[in-house]
């Protein structure tokens, strides 16, 4: 079988300053260019302010990143455009198609790509779209959750949402709801191929709970929940805390940062938990096996979600979920085994939450529920696709 040569955008993707940063991203990646047959080039567009905004710390440091390097076996691209902080968001699809494409024309002239990728609908699917276009080559989109959820509802970027959609000669969505979800924005549902995420099966597993607790300076006989994600409201750490009032003595674990911080640790003040809530920070991917092996329960009330990889990754661990009932969800899970679906209201978790403790299923019947998740797979479904659009095209 001959090689592929795919060029995949990505604005969200780690580098050494936010090394958490579309981490999943990278691991699919990375189990693409371990297969030996895709010759891959991912670039991950840097949005840059313009002067003076350029100047702060964040995007000073961000402008001094490589502009290429090989990051785990993956060719990283990092051209920048121009960015708008807060009002320009609805230019950002059209300033990284500028800044992406006299690249892809020259890597084009050097050996030509087979399909042009992009790892978000928003910005990278328009952008991606032109670029496509431009070299005469078949175009991938695939939507993760929010990139359909805000940037396909928000008016400034819906019609450039609907137009690569249509235009793209494939779509793929996480979850079987987040493809309804396009299909209800305007998209054609049979276009659509479900693809879900991966899981490194070596790294998140069944770890001795007792030894998780102890690097963690946890009492080992405390109930402990455990959330991981960005602090923002959509994640709904909020919930959680207020929850805590209606579990006497549990302790919760938020694993992540974000401009919610600060509101909920007040939060936590306020209601007189502030005790039992640890803010652990930017945790390693690396390291997040202990955080969700020394809970109880992983708790992430959402409002929106295509198929997170937290959920895959806690069920994996033995751990399991308590979660809003939105589509994803429903799909993941679907036995008591591995957890509650319950409203975004913290007595509604607290109940979902005592429930579990109070009957606690088995680990391995958990992580049994994913047992069919792995990077290796996900790959693999991804090779497949795009194959499949460079025959056509």
């Amino acid at each position: 079988m001959s090689r592929l040569r795919v060029l995949s955008l990505s604005t969200l993707y780690p580098n050494d300053l936010t090394p958490n940063f579309g981490v999943f991203v990278e691991r699919q990646m990375q189990a693409v260019a371990k297969r030996g047959d895709v010759d891959l080039v991912v670039v991950n567009p840097l949005g840059i302010p313009p002067f003076p905004l350029s100047l702060l710390p964040r995007y000073r440091a961000l402008g001094q990143l490589a502009d290429a390097e090989q990051r785990g076996g993956v060719a990283v691209l990092r051209p920048q455009f121009r960015l708008v902080p807060g009002i320009g968001s609805h230019r950002n699809a059209r300033a990284e198609a500028r800044a992406v494409l006299p690249l892809a024309r020259s890597l084009h002239a050097e050996a030509a790509f087979d399909v042009v990728d992009a790892q978000f609908f928003y910005p990278d699917g328009p952008a991606a779209v032109a670029v496509g276009k431009a070299l005469g080559v078949p175009v991938s989109i695939k939507a993760r959750g929010a990139d359909i959820h805000h940037w396909g509802t928000a008016p400034a970027t819906r019609e450039q949402i609907l137009a690569a959609g249509l235009t793209a000669d494939g779509l793929l969505a996480v979850s079987q709801g987040l493809a309804d979800d396009m299909a209800a924005l305007g998209l054609t549902r049979e276009r659509i191929t479900v693809h879900r995420t991966g899981l490194n099966a070596d790294l998140f597993r069944r770890y001795d709970r007792r030894l998780c607790r102890d690097q963690l300076n946890l009492p080992r006989d405390a109930r402990v929940l455990a959330t991981v994600g960005a602090l923002i409201p959509r994640k709904g750490q909020r919930f959680v805390i207020e929850a805590l009032a209606g579990l006497p003595g549990a302790m919760l674990l938020l694993a992540g940062t974000g401009p919610d911080e600060s509101a909920l640790k007040s939060l936590a003040e306020r209601l007189g938990v502030a005790d039992r809530v640890r803010f652990l920070g930017a945790v390693p991917h690396g390291d997040l096996p202990i955080v969700l092996n020394a809970a109880d329960v992983f708790v992430l009330p959402t409002a929106s979600e295509g198929l997170a990889n937290a959920w895959v990754e806690a069920l994996a661990c033995g751990t399991p979920v308590v979660t809003t009932p939105i589509p994803g969800a429903q799909e993941l899970i679907t036995d008591p085994i591995a957890g509650r679906l319950v409203p975004r209201s913290a007595p509604d978790i607290a109940l979902a939450v005592a429930a579990i403790l109070a009957d606690p299923p088995a680990p391995e019947a958990i992580s049994a529920m994913v047992a069919g998740f792995s990077w290796d797979t996900n790959a693999e479904e991804l090779v497949t696709h795009w194959r499949r659009l460079a025959e056509r095209g």
